[in-house]
């Protein structure tokens, strides 16, 4: 089961109705021009409704329809004339009794030369605001290009300066209706007017998809390219694009704009000016979310032409008209238009089930990362049966860790830190997390869940067992409370078979086999300053060897993490290390004077009050933070200063 990620006629999603809408919009008035806007974040579905606009206008001789893909211009010299080019070319294809050698198509075609001619000049004269050269500024050229005759190496080939010389002689000629910028875009658009008329056209709708793809040039140079159709009769673009990847074109493109004007960013005037309909696709909410990964694993199983399955496609599209009202998508539901194919796919149900309520949130309704989290979850099942142990991963412990692995990285990584050294492969602190699922609604009145009562012997009165130091900090999300809810529980999962899939994330098992149980000591000092200060009493009983040992383990997790403007996690950890192993001051000292003085927070000025306790371990750290003053930033400077101030009034 590989989900394919192109774009697709299958509406599992209930877009129809917006490309129907954006069709019946274009069809209302086909003589005026209009600029329609498809805006959705990467993967919201843009391509797919393009499609399905595409499907709509099928069978209408009286429209032309053409798709362009602007990602594929970025190679193009100019993507400005590949695209105007590219619409009168396709034009002639899909109708084939036009010519090249009719008037309609030489006059069309005489302005397309033009642009070329002024882009071999240099292009100085394609500005942003006329689209287009004036006759005046082709003359400053062709004085300029003339004045290079003794040196044309400096700019151009000899051939192609005499090429274009040539050419612009001949364009500077005086002629009817060139005079200026203003008549020579409105001839333009004249000519392209009888083009449509020769071919016999009503309208052409040109699709315009990846434009929010292209780097902020070519973007732009086919946003100025549809600019000179936008006043064209019968002439109508729809152009799919995050409009927040525009607007930063815009602002890339041209940076000496101020930025704001009025209530509105000029980046935003630039498109609202271009794009005269607006449509933005909403995310997927956790009713559309369960129904569209349902369809999903279903269509896997069965296969999207298979007849049952259109059945269900065809309910679940009914359910989604109205997701307020309509009856829940479950299983009954499914059954009634699957009949006996029911049975095939009962656990992509049960799946679809227990993730798609994450997934609805994780990926705040993305269509593209739920495919991509099913897409990964398959490769790692197929990944388990080609190495022999696929019986030993179950798709609904593999969904749930997934589901932590990608939304809740950090309990995936202390979950995995746990069962990797642990005997059985489980992970203990996963209990009392699972067990406080069922007792979350008679919790504490802030929220938190009551701890779990210890079984009462005879005769004597329940006791309260505490939680853990990682417990409580995983009690403390919403978040982790709400994945572990989610069936089934892991607590008494072997998880190491999921561990070793994951490998490409991180491998769980290196530091598991030299280090032993050391590496989860090490995990464990990554938390939370509340979780990891309860942690002092074990870490007094480590031996030196083993204490250095998780020094390095923690320390080489912050430098890898290479973020240092604000405390990083392990900071807190190694504090409490090095109070409980005083021996390890000199480690602790060692490690601030390497971090990089030029991206430090103030966040090292502080916070080892009762750590560096020796006179040498005193000294070296006075000098470390007059260090800091000298040669950090502004604000580090001024805390290092402040701290230094202060640790000499203490010692007075």
């Amino acid at each position: 089961m590989i989900l394919s990620d192109n774009e697709t006629k299958a509406d599992l999603l209930n877009y129809e109705a917006v490309a129907t809408t954006i069709v019946s919009l274009l069809r209302h008035r086909p003589d005026r021009p209009m600029t329609v806007g498809v805006h959705g974040e990467w993967g919201a579905g843009k391509s797919s409704i393009l499609e399905m606009i595409e499907a709509g206008l099928e069978g209408d001789d009286k429209v032309l329809c053409l798709k362009f893909n602007g990602w594929r211009f970025q190679g193009f010299e100019d993507a400005k004339i590949a695209l105007i080019e590219g619409i009168v070319t396709g034009l002639l294809e899909k109708r084939p009794k036009l010519t090249k050698a009719s008037d309609a198509v030489k006059e069309v075609f005489k302005h397309i030369d033009w642009l070329k001619v002024a882009k071999r000049a240099g292009g100085l004269a394609l500005t942003a605001h006329t689209g287009i050269p004036t006759p005046d500024q082709l003359q400053t050229i062709l004085h300029g290009a003339e004045a290079l005759l003794a040196d044309p190496a400096k700019l151009l080939t000899k051939e192609n300066f005499e090429a274009t010389v040539k050419d612009l002689k001949d364009l500077t000629k005086p002629s009817k209706g060139s005079k200026n910028a203003p008549e020579e875009i409105a001839g333009f658009r004249k000519a392209f007017d009888k083009l449509l008329s020769a071919a016999g056209i009503e309208q052409l709708i040109v699709l315009i998809d990846d434009l929010d793809r292209c780097l902020p040039d070519t973007a732009i140079e086919t946003l100025e390219a549809i600019r000179l159709f936008v006043f064209t009769s019968r002439t109508a673009f729809v152009i799919a694009a995050d409009d927040a990847m525009i607007e930063y074109a815009v602002r890339k493109h041209f940076p000496d704009l101020p930025d704001t004007t009025g209530p509105q960013t000029y980046s935003r005037n630039y498109l609202e000016k271009l794009i005269q309909v607006p449509f933005r696709i909403p995310a997927l909410g956790d009713i559309e979310t369960r129904i569209y990964v349902s369809l999903l694993l279903i269509g896997a199983k069965l296969g999207e032409d298979d007849p049952e399955f259109a059945k269900l496609v065809t309910a679940a599209r009914e359910r989604l008209k109205r997701p307020w009202t309509s009856a829940p998508f479950d299983a009954v539901a499914i059954k009634a238009s699957l009949g006996g194919k029911y049975e095939n796919v009962k656990e992509e149900i049960l799946l679809s089930e227990q993730i798609g309520p994450t997934l609805a949130s994780g990926t705040s309704g993305n269509p593209r990362q739920i495919k991509r989290f099913l897409n990964a979850m398959a490769l790692r099942q197929r990944t388990a049966e080609a190495r022999g142990f696929g019986d030993e991963v179950k798709q609904p412990v593999l969904a749930k860790l997934m589901l932590a692995e990608r939304f809740l990285p950090r309990l995936f990584d202390q979950i995995g830190a746990a069962a990797a050294t642990s005997p059985d492969g489980r992970c203990d602190d996963l209990a009392p997390l699972e067990a406080a699922k069922s007792e979350s609604e008679s919790g504490d009145a802030d929220g938190t869940p009551a701890a779990p009562v210890a079984k009462s012997v005879k005769g004597a009165k329940a006791a309260v067992l505490p939680h853990s130091a990682q417990v409580t900090e995983w009690l403390s999300s919403p978040a982790i409370r709400e994945w572990a809810k989610i069936s089934p529980p892991l607590a008494n999962v072997d998880l190491k078979p999921y561990l070793f899939l994951a490998k490409d994330r991180k491998d769980y098992f290196g530091a598991a086999t030299v280090l032993g149980h050391l590496a989860s000591v090490a995990e464990k000092l990554l938390g939370s300053k509340l979780a990891v200060q309860a942690l002092e009493p074990s870490l007094r009983k480590l031996a030196l060897a083993e204490a250095a040992q998780v020094f390095e383990l923690v320390r080489g997790r912050i430098i890898g993490g290479d973020t240092f403007d604000t405390e990083p996690p392990g900071a807190a950890g190694l504090a409490v290390l090095v109070k409980a192993q005083p021996n390890l001051q000199t480690n602790l000292l060692d490690f601030l004077e390497n971090l990089p003085r030029n991206r430090l927070g103030p966040w090292a000025c502080s916070g080892w009050g009762g750590v560096i306790k020796d006179k040498d371990a005193n000294t070296r750290f006075d000098g470390l933070l007059e260090a800091w003053a000298k040669d950090g930033d502004a604000m580090l400077k001024g805390v290092a200063r402040a701290a230094r101030t202060t640790r000499q009034q203490g010692t007075q």
